[in-house]
């Protein structure tokens, strides 16, 4: 283990642990009073869960991700990702309705959402299969359109629950890591054509169809500027506590602990609204340094991904970048309402089990990437002598 912790990237992983101490000290204080008044449980309720998560995937990460090889990915792709889909699908017989989302399966001690386990599987199986492609030399474009066929099955599977920005977020990681491949770049104009004959064609199967696109809920979210002029109504009431919790925060914030709009105001106050609660507590300095720290880590897992030396390894990381941009980006952009909300996870800041796990997880991932980058390397030098 010591070998291998010498060939992690630090900076990264102390990032990653760094995070995870702020998400517990913050969900503890955002999640104290809604675990009391609203679902009468104890102070420390999510807290406690939130530490499970982590512990339990800090001991998966260090005693099977980083020492499993990723060319063993390969024979784990497929049956991963057949068993999501059908797990995606299966929750319109057995899943469970939360905030009119059928989401999660309710197992009494915890609840498990396909969606987000869908985005890490969705990443290491484009992972195999682009790596498989390029290494038995296949240039048919169309070879390399399998991801984004599954990418859109999951997205409809989950836009159907409905979550919207889950299916958006699917979508994003599997289209964004598509055009990241050397086969795709260099055919770009003729992939743009595919892709966009099959959007029309998806488009009118779907008008011809009778079914909406997006519910009359979904749509109401659109109406997303100035949601204080609408603060009686569902699309602005959120957004505007969350408005007045980051103003009530000044600079240097009003001290941990002493948020008011905590107090039920923001009701997802330790889940999608962690932020404001944040920068109430802890203030517009600390609110910076958050954002500058995600730079930071994405800096280092886009080094790594340049870095490495198989397309399978190259994916991965490209994927767990284009993952952690697309959930900072519509977490706080919805929450300062420069775009819809649609309600995803902060990384590592926000309460959430089946995300957390996932985004630990997958950041295990990376550095099991960086450590192949530096076998490879130390491997080449010794031969090179």
């Amino acid at each position: 283990m010591k070998k291998l912790f010498s060939k992690m990237d630090i900076p990264l992983f102390i990032l990653t642990i760094l995070f995870s101490i702020l998400g517990l000290i913050m969900i503890y204080s955002a999640s104290s009073v809604t675990a009391l008044i609203r679902y009468n449980v104890p102070t420390y309720y999510f807290f406690v869960k939130q530490v499970i998560f982590i512990v339990a995937t800090l001991i998966v990460g260090f005693g099977i991700i980083l020492k499993l090889p990723t060319r063993n990915y390969t024979a784990l792709a497929w049956p991963a990702m057949i068993g999501i889909i059908i797990a995606l699908a299966l929750l319109f017989v057995k899943g469970k309705l939360t905030n009119s989302v059928v989401s999660w399966y309710d197992l009494g001690f915890f609840k498990i959402q396909p969606s987000e386990f869908s985005k890490s599987i969705l990443i290491v199986f484009s992972a195999c299969i682009y790596n498989g492609l390029h290494k038995r030399k296949v240039k048919n474009i169309y070879a390399y359109l399998i991801p984004l066929g599954f990418g859109a099955i999951t997205s409809g599977l989950i836009m159907m629950q409905p979550d919207l920005g889950s299916a958006v977020i699917v979508g994003g990681i599997v289209f964004l890591t598509f055009i990241s491949i050397p086969a795709v770049k260099s055919n770009l104009l003729r992939v743009i054509k595919i892709i966009g004959i099959a959007g029309v064609i998806a488009v009118i199967v779907l008008i011809y169809s009778g079914q909406e696109i997006l519910n009359s809920m979904q749509l109401d979210r659109f109406n997303f500027k100035n949601p204080c002029s609408r603060y009686t109504e569902v699309t602005g009431y959120q957004v505007c506590n969350g408005f007045i919790a980051i103003k009530n925060g000044g600079i240097f914030g009003a001290g941990l602990g002493k948020s008011t709009q905590k107090y039920l105001y923001l009701p997802e106050s330790h889940t999608d609204f962690i932020f404001p609660i944040i920068v109430e507590e802890l203030g517009l300095v600390t609110g910076i340094l958050i954002i500058l720290g995600y730079m930071w880590m994405l800096f280092r897992i886009l080094k790594i991904a340049k870095e490495s030396e198989t397309l399978r390894c190259s994916v991965l990381a490209y994927g767990t970048f284009w993952y952690l941009v697309l959930h900072i980006l519509i977490n706080l952009l919805g929450v300062l309402a420069l775009i819809p909300l649609t309600g995803v996870p902060l990384p590592l800041l926000s309460y959430g089990g089946s995300f957390t796990m996932n985004a630990l997880a997958m950041l295990f991932v990376i550095q099991r990437v960086n450590i192949e980058n530096k076998i490879n390397r130390t491997n080449r030098e010794i031969k090179s002598l």
